[in-house]
C-alpha cells in the first residue's frame, strides 16, 4: 500500500474533553474475551476506524456503542452520558449496516422518511428533511425509485441519508462498502467522507481493509483478539508501527529477525542473518536483544549491480542496509512490479518498484541475480 504524506487535517482542536469515550469496555461470551479492557477517546467531529480482521472484536465494541450488546463491564460516555444502561432507540445513534437493511417495498424517499414517522415528526417537517437528505447525497432524480431499481453505490447512500436524517449524534458504519466491488468502492469512500464532514457528524466505522480504513479515516485503532494495539493517524499507523502485528497487517512488510549490536542516541546496529542493518535513529533498547526490522517494499531499491557508496544515505551505511538473492517470482500490476527475491538464507524479500516508464529499462525478470538496498532511515525497529 503506498504511504500518504498529505494526512488529513485534525477535526477535533484545543483542549476539549472528548465526545465520546470508551472506558475499560470488557465483553465476554461465556469465558471468552471478545473485547478486553479497551479504553478509547474521540473527538466531536473525527472519523475514527477500528481496523482489524474477523474476529478481533471490532464489530462487538461498535455493537456496545449501539446498544445491541452489553458490556460485561466498563463505561460508554456520549457527551458526558453514560449510556451503557440505555436501549438502542434511546441512544442518539444510527447505525449502517454492511447490508444497508433497505425496505424493498418503500422507495427511496419513504425509505429515508422511515425513522422520522416513527418519531411522529410533523410531515411538513419530514417533508424537508427528506428532500434535504436527497439532495445531500444527490439522490434526488432517484427518489421513487424502489431500492432494487438502484446500482449497489446508490443504495449505500440511501442507506446513509436514512441514517442522518434523524441527525445523530454519532454515527456508526459497520464495514460501510464491503458490499461494493473494488473500483466502485474506491470512488465512494472519498465520497462517503465528503458528505460525512459535510453534515459534520461524529462517526466510528468498522473495516478489515487496510485502504479503507487509510482513505477515510482520521484516525485508525488497529484491533487484535480483543485489544487495541495502537492508535494514530494513518500515516503514523503505516511508518512508525508499534509492533509485529501493525507492521505485518497495515500494508506489506519485509521483517528480519536480529540482535542489537550497536546501541548509540542518533543510530542502532542490527545484526541479521542476511545482513547488518543500520538504523538512524535510536531506540529504547539493550546490547544483545532480539529485535525485528522492518522495511516497507517501496522503500526498498532492487538492481542488477552493487549500491554504489555515492547511492547510500550516509557513509556509514556503507557495507549494511543490502542483500544479495534471486528473483523468484514477479507481479506486474500496472502502476509498479512487486518483485519477490530469495535470500541465500531462503527468506523471501518483497520489492515494490514504480512503473514510471512505459518501458522497464532494468528489464528485470525471473531468475535474475539482484541486490536488494534501503535507507537507513526508512527502518522501523520493532520490540515486540
Amino acid at each position: 500500500m503506498a504511504n500518504q504524506p498529505n494526512a488529513k487535517p485534525d477535526k477535533a482542536t484545543g483542549n476539549n474533553a472528548p465526545f465520546l469515550q470508551i472506558k475499560r469496555i470488557v465483553k465476554k461470551f461465556d469465558e471468552v474475551f471478545a473485547v478486553d479492557e479497551v479504553s478509547l477517546d474521540i473527538q466531536q467531529g473525527e472519523i475514527f476506524a477500528l481496523l482489524g480482521s474477523s474476529g478481533c472484536g471490532k464489530s462487538t465494541l461498535l455493537r456496545m456503542l449501539a446498544g445491541f450488546e452489553t458490556p460485561t463491564s466498563g463505561q460508554i460516555l456520549l457527551a458526558g452520558q453514560d449510556i451503557v444502561g440505555l436501549a438502542p432507540y434511546e441512544r442518539p445513534i444510527n447505525m449502517m449496516f454492511q447490508s444497508y437493511a433497505l425496505f424493498p417495498h418503500l422507495t427511496v424517499w419513504d425509505n429515508i422518511a422511515f425513522g422520522l414517522r416513527r418519531d411522529a415528526m410533523p410531515k411538513d417537517q419530514i417533508q424537508e428533511r427528506v428532500e434535504q437528505m436527497l439532495e445531500l447525497v444527490q439522490l434526488k432524480p432517484y427518489a421513487k425509485r424502489k431500492p432494487h431499481q438502484l446500482s449497489g453505490g446508490q443504495q449505500q447512500r440511501v442507506a446513509l441519508a436514512r441514517s442522518l436524517a434523524k441527525r445523530p449524534k454519532l454515527l456508526l458504519l459497520d464495514e460501510p462498502l464491503g458490499a461494493l466491488d473494488a473500483k466502485l468502492r474506491q470512488r465512494t469512500q472519498l465520497e462517503l467522507v465528503g458528505i460525512i464532514e459535510q453534515v459534520g457528524v461524529t462517526c466510528v466505522m468498522v473495516t478489515h481493509d487496510q485502504e479503507e480504513a487509510m482513505t477515510m479515516a482520521t484516525r485508525i485503532g488497529v484491533m487484535s483478539e480483543g485489544k487495541i494495539l495502537q492508535i494514530g493517524k494513518p500515516a503514523e499507523i503505516y511508518e512508525t508501527p508499534n509492533c509485529r502485528f501493525v507492521a505485518d497487517f497495515i500494508g506489506s512488510v519485509n521483517l528480519f529477525k536480529g540482535t542489537l549490536e550497536v546501541d548509540q542516541p542518533d543510530h542502532v546496529v542490527i545484526a541479521s542473518a542476511d545482513c547488518r542493518h543500520y538504523v538512524s535513529h535510536g531506540i529504547t533498547g539493550t546490547l544483545g536483544m532480539d529485535v525485528h526490522v522492518g522495511i516497507r517494499p517501496e522503500k526498498m531499491s532492487i538492481q542488477k549491480s552493487a549500491p554504489a557508496d555515492s547511492e547510500r544515505e550516509s557513509p556509514a551505511e556503507v557495507g549494511c542496509n543490502v542483500v544479495e538473492g534471486v528473483i523468484q517470482d514477479l507481479a506486474y500490476l500496472g502502476s509498479l512490479t512487486t518483485y519477490h527475491v530469495k535470500l541465500a538464507s531462503g527468506t523471501i524479500v518483497k520489492v515494490t518498484q514504480t512503473n514510471a516508464a512505459r518501458h522497464d529499462p532494468s528489464h528485470l525478470t525471473w531468475g535474475d541475480k539482484v541486490y536488494v538496498w534501503w535507507w537507513g532511515s526508512d527502518v522501523v525497529v520493532l520490540t515486540r
